[in-house]
């Protein structure tokens, strides 16, 4: 089908070059915007069918580039790279900052009491696995049962884990307290990602060449993948729940936070969520989602089956997940 827009337009990959941490800032801001969580059905199957059909050759009339690639993100925000499918949208990383701003801000808030310790870190790692679970790397299903223990497992553990550190601070000064949910926080995303992505450390996640050309699945580019999730998501974590403390610290000793201690929930999440604006596209950004290994560095048998049917291949490349 003829049209003024060139086909020859790449829209398998981000708009912005992926090799530098610039463009993939750019291509998260883009993906990660709030937003996007407001779209409407209609808009999101309008986006998924312009995207489809531009793959196939075929191009809406009057359809231009810049329509094209918000086209393509908002397809991008709302499903799933490796599956297709419509993601939930909690979990969708366009949610990720009104979401996270709630929880976040509240935990900080309400972190004094054993009974409010528990319910938000339960809340805020039953969120994590939704997210996690939403933004898993590759294609294979996952049961119910092990979706359930993967659940369990993530949750208990990061109750336990901020129980344990509120524990540790009762007889430090109250600043040390204030910062017990980012410990608890980065030490649960360290439970709670590898456990909700077990199937894809037991089986792999798909790797391919540059063209996207499946060669197989790999355990180790899971691992290698799942620890870059990880440290995006502590690094997530740090600016939202490092720096809201020290400011509420120094407010609530001014009069007018004395006086009107109802602000303290608000302000706090109103911290938070100005800290996750940035930090949550900047972090998604530390590596490319598009991630790369070596073909030396996979596993034996798949290394030769790459030398096999494709000797000229020295990097294999697969979706790291979010």
């Amino acid at each position: 089908m003829s049209s003024e827009l060139s086909l020859n337009i790449n829209i398998k990959e981000p708009r912005w070059d992926q090799g530098t941490f610039v463009g993939r800032a750019k291509h998260f801001f883009t993906v990660t915007d709030p937003r996007n969580v407001l779209l409407s059905s209609e808009t999101l199957e309008d986006a998924r069918i312009t995207v489809e059909n531009y793959r196939k050759g075929i191009v809406k009339p009057g359809l231009s580039e810049d329509q094209l690639w918000r086209a393509k993100y908002v397809y991008d925000s709302a499903f799933h790279p490796d599956t297709g499918e419509k993601m939930l949208l909690i979990g969708r990383m366009s949610a990720q900052v009104p979401m996270n701003m709630t929880i976040t801000g509240c935990m900080l808030t309400f972190y004094r009491t054993t009974p409010a310790v528990v319910f938000w870190q339960w809340m805020n790692q039953s969120f994590n696995a939704v997210v996690n679970y939403t933004n898993r790397s590759g294609d294979a299903p996952i049961t119910a049962n092990q979706l359930a223990v993967a659940y369990v497992s993530a949750t208990t553990g990061a109750v336990v884990t901020a129980l344990g550190l509120k524990s540790l601070t009762k007889r430090l000064p109250p600043i040390v307290g204030r910062f017990v949910p980012f410990a608890a926080v980065a030490a649960a995303n360290c439970i709670n990602i590898p456990f909700m992505r077990q199937r894809e450390l037991k089986f792999g996640i798909p790797v391919t060449d540059k063209d996207g050309n499946r060669f197989g699945e790999s355990a180790l580019a899971a691992r290698q993948a799942i620890v870059q999730v990880v440290v995006s998501r502590i690094g997530m974590a740090v600016p939202a729940m490092a720096i809201p403390p020290v400011i509420m610290n120094a407010l609530e000793k001014k009069a007018f936070m004395k006086r009107f201690p109802v602000l303290n929930a608000p302000v706090q999440v109103g911290l938070v969520g100005l800290c996750l604006v940035f930090a949550t596209p900047l972090c998604c950004a530390l590596f490319p989602q598009k991630s790369s290994m070596k073909v030396s560095s996979l596993e034996p048998e798949l290394q030769e089956k790459i030398r096999k049917s494709s000797p000229d291949t020295t990097v294999v490349y697969f979706n790291k997940g979010l």
